[in-house]
């Protein structure tokens, strides 16, 4: 009887750790995955997650082989033909120091690797070639900023692949957290204060990002895209964004439906926040000026389709809850032209 209990137990432990091993798993195929690294900097994550991971695992199980001792062989209802007399702690000075300085020297391996780390991806400044990149948070969207380009851009960001980025992060209203998993380097972005992330990226791609500190009521839509291009495809995209805005042709099969939306965004509200460039300079919400080259809108959360546009220009707050952008009234044509001329800017 006592070994069917002792078996049942130890199953029950065998389960738990099965359990919290899958619930661990459930979430590495999801795209904002640390264990999937595409940087130098997200790979020094991966590489002391896995080796605490190791040390973790080590200790757990010594825990789970002392704990099974203890329950079958040195359990107390087995019989005993002897009686040992009681053990006095003061005799085993040694198994005193070993419990003691055994977990410390634990910890101290874990935290070496930490301290380098630290060390390693906070270098006092930028290589020379490193791209720099000024990331502002705002409630619920981000910008960013290439000062030696000369480009302004929301919610989406591109990366030339092998090359140095200096990201400085800052915050235009509350805190913020700039995070890109799969290329490290969460800041948090705090009101009158720059902090900083050097990241090389090592793979082209998409990679998708997030807020990750509290902001209000739309925190969790306040996410973002990070393009990381081969240089080819990195330098058209420069040149693209540096090119002047697009402005409807007279040649144009939609030149009415184009011109109208011009127009009606030159005259309406919209020129109190957004720019585009030689048309208005709002410096409240996302610059436009190429505001058709990105593939989400609202904060990274909406795919950039005509009816998706429209349908946010008629009523931000019913996609995004806290919205700031006020609903604008205007008629289903008008909305039609609109979004038309937004989604041309190239």
């Amino acid at each position: 009887m006592n070994r069917m209990k002792v078996r049942l137990r130890i199953n029950f432990m065998l389960v738990g750790v099965v359990t919290a091993l899958a619930f661990t798993s459930a979430g590495c195929t999801t795209p904002m995955n640390t264990l999937r690294p595409e940087s130098n900097y997200a790979d020094w994550i991966a590489s002391i997650y896995w080796e605490a991971i190791g040390f973790y695992s080590l200790v757990l199980a010594l825990v789970i082989f002392l704990i099974t001792l203890v329950l079958t062989k040195y359990s107390t209802r087995r019989p005993q033909a002897v009686r040992q007399p009681p053990v006095h702690v003061g005799e085993h000075l040694a198994i005193e120091g070993a419990w003691t300085i055994g977990p410390a020297a634990i910890l101290l391996l874990i935290a070496f690797p930490a301290i380098i780390f630290n060390f390693v991806t906070e270098p006092n400044t930028p290589p020379a070639n490193a791209l720099h990149i000024q990331v502002i948070g705002h409630q619920w969207w981000w910008e960013f900023r290439y000062p030696s380009l000369g480009i302004i851009t929301a919610n989406e960001a591109h990366l030339p692949i092998h090359r140095p980025i200096y990201f400085t992060v800052n915050t235009a209203d509350v805190i913020h957290s700039f995070w890109v998993p799969r290329l490290g380097g969460k800041r948090d972005l705090i009101p009158n204060h720059t902090n900083e992330i050097i990241l090389t990226a090592t793979r082209a791609g998409e990679y998708y990002g997030q807020c990750a500190e509290f902001c209000g009521l739309s925190h969790a839509n306040m996410r973002m895209r990070v393009f990381v291009d081969q240089p080819q495809e990195f330098g058209r995209w420069v040149a693209d964004q540096r090119s002047v805005p697009r402005i409807p042709e007279p040649t144009e099969s939609d030149y009415t439906q184009l011109h109208a939306g011009m127009e009606l965004f030159e005259g309406s509200l919209c020129t109190t926040c957004h720019a585009i460039r030689g048309i208005s300079r709002g410096p409240l919400a996302p610059d436009l000026t190429h505001f058709g080259s990105r593939t989400t809108l609202a904060g990274g959360t909406l795919p950039n389709t005509s009816a998706m546009v429209a349908a946010w220009i008629r009523d931000p707050s019913d996609l995004k809850p806290g919205a700031k952008m006020p609903a604008l009234a205007l008629s289903p044509g008008q909305l039609a032209d609109i979004s038309a001329y937004l989604r041309s800017l190239h």
